[in-house]
């Protein structure tokens, strides 16, 4: 049976959903929170120390500025209702990506959950925004120069945004999309991949717990036999 330490998860069909149901890509968008929250509680529960959640890419910026701010109003209202709970129950909250574009308001938000969660170490959840792969392995190549060391796996390894965090067992994506989308292309290399067609709102406990199950029993070779 293999281990669990950390799971990804492109959270994809939000918008998709919403329109379906009442023609609002934002209503898509609230009833995901639902989601992530019944999937932290499984994290919890399957005893997994690490959840990263793809929230928001670099390239997502492209999108209608309406629906880009009633994201980000989104995650402003549920980091304020949101924060102490996870601090109650023992959650750390990591934001990983380039907080500089971000108001100063969502900034303050973010900074201030993140370090009333810092030292938790029940689950720790890395929330991707304003995140993109290739930006993040520019940005590490960057520090390493500053500092003057060796661009080698290792260093490379240090400078990531998730440099404090195993590397992905398992990378689920809903929605019923065969991509990466330019998320975690570094820490994904022997990562098992998993593709749900269901749309996000729609990932159910039962659906994760099948997934972590399939994963548990997967042979993982890693380059042998």
């Amino acid at each position: 049976m293999n281990q669990i330490k950390h799971v990804a998860i492109i959270m994809d069909g939000n918008g998709r959903w919403g329109l379906r149901k009442k023609k609002s890509r934002n209503l898509g968008h609230k009833a995901g929170l639902i989601t992530i929250e019944k999937i932290i509680k499984e994290t919890i529960k399957n005893k997994i120390k690490f959840l990263t959640l793809y929230a928001f890419s670099t390239e997502n910026w492209r999108r209608p500025k309406k629906e880009i701010n009633f994201l980000f109003n989104l995650l402003q209202n549920f980091l304020l209702k949101k924060t102490n709970q996870l601090n109650k129950e023992q959650i750390k909250l990591k934001i990983i990506g380039n907080k500089k574009i971000f108001s100063k308001k969502l900034k303050k938000t973010l900074l201030k959950s993140e370090k009333i969660t810092n030292n938790n170490n029940k689950l720790q959840i890395n929330l991707a925004i304003n995140y993109g792969s290739k930006d993040e392995l520019i940005y590490a190549v960057n520090k390493i120069k500053k500092k003057r060391k060796s661009i080698n796996r290792l260093n490379i390894e240090k400078n990531l945004y998730t440099k404090n965090s195993p590397d992905p067992d398992l990378l689920i994506r809903t929605g019923n999309r065969l991509r990466l989308s330019n998320f975690l292309l570094w820490q994904l290399a022997y990562s098992e991949i998993f593709f749900c067609k269901k749309l996000w709102p729609d990932f159910t406990a039962n659906d994760y717990n099948k997934i972590l199950s399939r994963f548990k029993n997967t042979k993982r070779n890693f380059g042998k036999i």
